[in-house]
């Protein structure tokens, strides 16, 4: 038996408001990050460069 169940209703409406995950966002209420913009921030998208007898150009 645990505790909550020996309160009262309005003691446990009133625990229901306080816990933490009641304040929570729902996912699909959160932006969520695109696969592309994950591959920006982690830098994998930047322009790539090559050698190319002495010089340095860009990869294709």
């Amino acid at each position: 038996m645990k505790i909550r169940d020996s309160l009262s209703e309005e003691t446990t409406k009133q625990l229901k408001r306080i816990t933490p995950g009641s304040n929570r966002k729902k996912e699909s209420d959160a932006d969520p990050i695109r696969n592309r913009e994950w591959e920006e921030i982690m830098g994998t998208r930047r322009e790539t460069y090559q050698r190319l007898g002495g010089r340095v150009r860009r990869k294709r």
